[in-house]
C-alpha cells in the first residue's frame, strides 16, 4: 500500500511507514514497525557531474555511454534521491496472530487516518531496513514524472551561464545557509567545487569566509 501523494517537488517529505513481518522462530508472531522517511527535495545533478559518477564507478566499460552522453548533454535530466530515518520516530510492538489479519488490520487503521503521505509494506524481519529502500524506490518512480513535470515548468533546466537555474538556487540557499552556520562553509566549498564552478563564486566565497 504506497502512499496516495508523491515525493514533494521543491521540499522535504516525511513518508510514515508501517511495516508488517513475521517473527523468524516464531509461529503467529508479527512484527509491526512504525516510523518515518524523510525523504530530501529531489536535487538536480549537472550532466557533467553524473558523467564523473559514472566514471568512478564503472571505469572504462562506461565509455561509449559517456560519449552519447557528452553529445545529448542538453537533452540530459538527472534527478537525485534520498531519504533518512529519524531513531527517535521509530517504534516497534509484536501482536500474536496471522501474517494475513494483522495486514489488514494495519491497513484498516492507516485508511482511517486518511494520511496521504502513509505506506503499508510487507516485509521479512530481517534485514528489515532493505524493505524500506524498496519501498522508497517504488515511491520514487512514482513521484520521478511529476517531479520532471514541475522543474520543467519553473525552468529549472534553463542554462543560465553555463549552470542549470536548479543548480544556481541550490547555490544561493547553500550560500544563505553559510551565512547564518559557519558550519555549513565547507559544504559548499565542496558543493561548488563538484559543479565546477568555484572560479566563478570565488570572490564572494572567499568574502563570506573573511566575514565568518
Amino acid at each position: 500500500m504506497l502512499p496516495k501523494q508523491h515525493i514533494e517537488t521543491f521540499g522535504t517529505t516525511v513518508l510514515n511507514y508501517h511495516l508488517v513481518s513475521e517473527l523468524m522462530d516464531s509461529v503467529n508472531q508479527v512484527r509491526v514497525r512504525e516510523g518515518r522517511m524523510h525523504a530530501s527535495q529531489p536535487k538536480i545533478i549537472a550532466p557533467q557531474s553524473y558523467s564523473e559518477i559514472i566514471l568512478e564507478g564503472f571505469g572504462e566499460q562506461a565509455g561509449k555511454y559517456l560519449e552519447w552522453l557528452r553529445e545529448n548533454e542538453s537533452a540530459v535530466r538527472v534527478l537525485q534521491y534520498g531519504y533518512t530515518l529519524k531513531q527517535q520516530e521509530f517504534s516497534e510492538h509484536v501482536i500474536s496472530d496471522n501474517l494475513q489479519a494483522v495486514v489488514e488490520r494495519v491497513k484498516s487503521e492507516v485508511k482511517a487516518k486518511d494520511d496521504p503521505l502513509s505506506a503499508v509494506v510487507i516485509g521479512v524481519d530481517k534485514p528489515w531496513d532493505v524493505c524500506l529502500i524498496k519501498l522508497f524506490a517504488k515511491i520514487m518512480e512514482k513521484s520521478v514524472r511529476i517531479n520532471f513535470q514541475q522543474l520543467e515548468q519553473q525552468h529549472m533546466f534553463d542554462n543560465e551561464g553555463g549552470i542549470l537555474k536548479g543548480i544556481r538556487e541550490e547555490i544561493e540557499a547553500s550560500f544563505e545557509a553559510a551565512g547564518k552556520d559557519r558550519s555549513l562553509i565547507n559544504d559548499l566549498a565542496k558543493k561548488l567545487q563538484t559543479y565546477r564552478v568555484f572560479k566563478e563564486y570565488e570572490d564572494r566565497f572567499f568574502s563570506l569566509v573573511k566575514n565568518k
